[in-house]
């Protein structure tokens, strides 16, 4: 009976791969990117030389084909080094599996082998100003252009707007619903595209987020990702994934934070003992070692219907990110609570990990909306 719930070998050495990865290019540089604002373009290239730029990118197009609960391991690991730093290569991810899953041969051909090995980051573009969670409210537009379109609209919050050289935009060619939503590629330097001010943000300092400006943008025709109209489908179908990811960031953060949080209390003495000692810290390491792993047992299963199709796959994926990163926040906020004052203190990673995890309770679909897409699979007659 254990074993089903077991990871295999090939699945523990993919672990142990970017665990080390993590433990020698990300834990020890984590802390002065964040204070210093610094994108790892670097760090972030030597990861794609392990295929961690291409997880389920098909062995066809040069990606090493992992399922999801592969990617959600490599996301964690890194995580548990710096969660902004591993949640921008998910995105790079979800950008290119996006193209290989639904392009076309000449699409797949153009980027895929610059995306592969990160000499081109992707950015997945959904969100507006004016349309976040009501993403099929989106404004941005594609009007038909001899061999090509023409791009006009601004997208917001895009991790890697202004660093990244590919965007995967979702405009709209259609009706003012979301079966008018297609996929677009668009590249940097593309002439009229443009970029707002990096953004200021709380957390997730080691990654640029930025406005995507498109201006009168003329984008070949062969650049359409599925087919006219699809947009929509493919936006979603690529947030599945990208919540799993999201949700292993969490689980990877307050895994952190709960070690960080052991070796204190058992440190810290207080009334002439460890305050490890003490029942109320222990029962405080119970609940956030409860939590994490039955977030963690959550999202490995939502994982593994989202690899093999199941119907109830988006569902799982909304209920284990929901959970995954409501707990990740609360364990951390824990404990920073723990630490007391010295968990305030930027000397601590801590604090860190608090403001890096709190975003992930709002991107890739708001948790009120994983609230919406649960309840409205379970009452659908």
């Amino acid at each position: 009976m254990e074993n089903q719930f077991d990871l295999t070998d090939d699945q523990r050495e993919i672990q142990e791969l970017a665990r080390r990865f993590t433990a020698d290019r990300i834990t020890p540089f984590a802390a002065e990117w964040d204070e210093k604002h610094i994108f790892p373009r670097d760090t972030i290239k030597a990861a794609a030389e392990l295929g961690f730029a291409s997880i389920y990118v098909s062995e066809e197009s040069g990606g090493i084909a992992l399922g999801r609960l592969e990617a959600a391991l490599i996301m964690e690991a890194m995580a548990y080094g710096c969660p902004s730093t591993s949640a921008f290569i998910s995105i790079h991810n979800m950008a290119s599996w996006m193209i290989d899953a639904f392009g076309s041969a000449r699409v797949k051909e153009k980027y895929l082998p610059s995306l592969v090995t990160m000499d081109r980051i992707a950015s997945y573009c959904l969100t507006e100003p004016s349309s976040g969670s009501d993403a099929a409210a989106l404004k941005t537009r594609a009007v038909r252009d001899g061999e090509g379109w023409r791009v006009t609209g601004t997208k917001q919050f895009i991790s890697g707007g202004g660093e990244n050289d590919v965007y995967v935009v979702m405009v709209r060619t259609g009706e003012e619903k979301a079966r008018g939503i297609s996929c677009l590629v668009v590249e940097k330097d593309m002439p009229g595209v443009s970029f707002g001010a990096n953004e200021r943000k709380l957390g997730w300092h080691s990654q640029p987020t930025a406005q995507v400006v498109l201006e009168d943008v003329f984008v070949p025709a062969e650049n359409l990702v599925g087919a006219e109209g699809e947009g929509f489908r493919i936006a979603m179908s690529g947030l599945d994934g990208g919540r799993l990811n999201i949700g292993a960031c969490s689980l990877g953060g307050a895994q952190r934070c709960l070690d960080e949080s052991i070796a204190y209390t058992r440190d810290r003495q207080q009334f002439g003992q460890p305050i490890a000692d003490f029942q109320n810290t222990q029962f405080t390491l119970a609940d956030m070692a409860t939590d994490l792993e039955a977030s963690r047992a959550l999202l490995y299963m939502a994982a593994a219907k989202v690899t093999a199709g199941a119907p109830d796959k988006t569902k799982f994926a909304a209920m284990a990110k929901r959970l995954a990163t409501d707990n990740g926040s609360a364990i951390v906020d824990r404990a920073l609570q723990l630490h007391g004052g010295y968990g305030y203190l930027m000397d601590y990673p801590i604090e860190r990990f608090w403001r890096d995890l709190r975003v992930h309770s709002i991107l890739e679909g708001t948790n009120q909306v994983m609230r919406m897409i649960i309840g409205r699979e379970l009452t659908r007659a």
